[in-house]
């Protein structure tokens, strides 16, 4: 199969592949997406968020970056594998602080939230072709929802490409508001 990429550098999803080459890859392009959008940033400006800035919303590009590292994490590892979570994930009170991640996320430097995101893909992807592997795309989640049901792996990729398509529109409108960066 050829490797085409765009004038970013992102790998593009194959026209002619399998489903789970074209699920993985969409995936991937989506990160590579946020990747860019994020790239190259100061800590305050991974912490600005969009004006006007007295809003209740906490969405800045920090946190986004370690709320996709959870959602990699929580998803690939916790559901998918039924793992226990993993620091920084296990110690937090989410009852108490259910935005923990947005919020905690501005007193950490971009290298160590770029890590931590990286490192989250890197499990998910090694998760995910286990769980293919083993089951292929109608795998089922170890995790089930309360009413007994549990997703696909099929769901999972899916969802999880949901996920970062809805957040790369969040990254577009912060990065473009932190130095005028636009496009894909």
């Amino acid at each position: 199969m050829t490797v085409d990429l765009d004038e970013h550098g992102r790998t593009q999803p194959p026209l002619d592949g399998t489903e789970w080459e074209t699920l993985t890859g969409f995936l991937d392009y989506q990160r590579a997406t946020f990747a860019r959008k994020s790239a190259d940033l100061t800590v305050t400006q991974l912490s600005q968020r969009l004006p006007p800035v007295n809003t209740a919303s906490s969405i800045t590009l920090a946190g986004l970056m370690k709320h996709l590292a959870y959602v990699e994490d929580d998803w690939f590892g916790r559901w998918l594998h039924d793992e226990p979570r993993r620091e920084p994930w296990a110690s937090v009170d989410w009852a108490a602080e259910p935005d923990w991640e947005w919020t905690s996320a501005r007193a950490d430097t971009p290298e160590a939230l770029r890590t931590l995101w990286q490192e989250s893909i890197a499990r998910a992807r090694t998760a995910a072709e286990k769980a293919f592997t083993v089951g292929g795309l109608g795998c089922k989640t170890r995790r089930s929802w309360p009413d007994g049901r549990s997703p696909s792996l099929r769901w999972v990729l899916t969802h999880m490409i949901e996920e970062y398509a809805r957040h790369n529109g969040h990254a577009d409108l912060l990065r473009e508001s932190i130095d005028g960066q636009v496009g894909e």
